[in-house]
């Protein structure tokens, strides 16, 4: 890197042994975050049946409930569930995301949880490096509007968003009155979504500190460190 004179001693080669590292032997730690407070909420059933997928695929899970959770910035950190959600941020190696289309976009309870999760609290990332799945329902026609929008905010939070992703239409036709998908294509696509979700979350959860080792933050840190020490030094 000698023919390099704008990098400074933060840049380090690639460490390709750091990106195969061991595995942690416990189960895939999943939290699942849905859109809705309605009392039949669609995207309430297809979290449950996301989670069940997801259990039988060998993860643990967790579900959010936002009932009670107050609006960003109305309430502070200290909140019951404000604590509650960050802890599962926190806990968890993956998400997913299911929201329902609402005026051509997310709704503000699935935009209110993500916004109540930090990028930062004090040296703990709750989002760097972790996969993220996303889900819609429509009462209509099939819309990717909301997970386009989620899948912006998924780049937002330095998550790992897999490729694949579920949009359900007229989600009121395809649930039973126990809240349980209809078997048929839309169903085998969420098959697929939390499949691939497990694997690339077994892929990269042994690599995800060194994957979300960014230069810049070496550098800003480093740079920090010199100027303690110099500080310090004059003094």
């Amino acid at each position: 890197m000698s023919d390099l004179p704008n990098l400074t001693g933060a840049a380090r080669p690639i460490d390709r042994a750091a990106l195969t590292g061991p595995c942690p032997d416990h189960a895939p730690r999943i939290l699942l975050l849905y859109g809705s407070l309605r009392a039949r909420s669609y995207s309430r059933f297809l979290a449950l049946e996301a989670e069940r997928l997801l259990r039988a695929f060998g993860c643990e899970t967790r579900v959010f409930h936002a009932d009670g959770l107050p609006l960003p910035d109305d309430s502070g950190a200290d909140h019951p569930k404000v604590a509650e959600l960050r802890e599962a941020a926190i806990w968890s190696e993956g998400m997913v995301w299911v929201s329902p289309e609402r005026h051509g976009a997310m709704t503000g309870v699935l935009k209110s949880q993500i916004d109540w999760i930090p990028l930062s609290m004090g040296a703990v990332r709750p989002t760097q490096g972790r996969t993220l799945a996303l889900m819609q329902v429509s009462g209509g026609s099939q819309s990717f509007n909301a997970l386009n929008q989620m899948r912006i905010l998924g780049r937002w939070m330095r998550m790992v968003t897999i490729p694949n992703q579920s949009s359900v239409p007229k989600a009121f036709q395809l649930f039973d009155e126990d809240g349980r998908m209809a078997a048929g294509p839309f169903y085998d696509r969420v098959v697929d979504v939390c499949e691939e979700l497990v694997k690339v979350t077994w892929l990269t959860r042994a690599a995800g500190a060194y994957l979300t080792d960014r230069y810049s933050e070496r550098k800003e840190t480093a740079e920090a460190l010199i100027a303690r020490v110099n500080s310090s030094s004059g003094s």
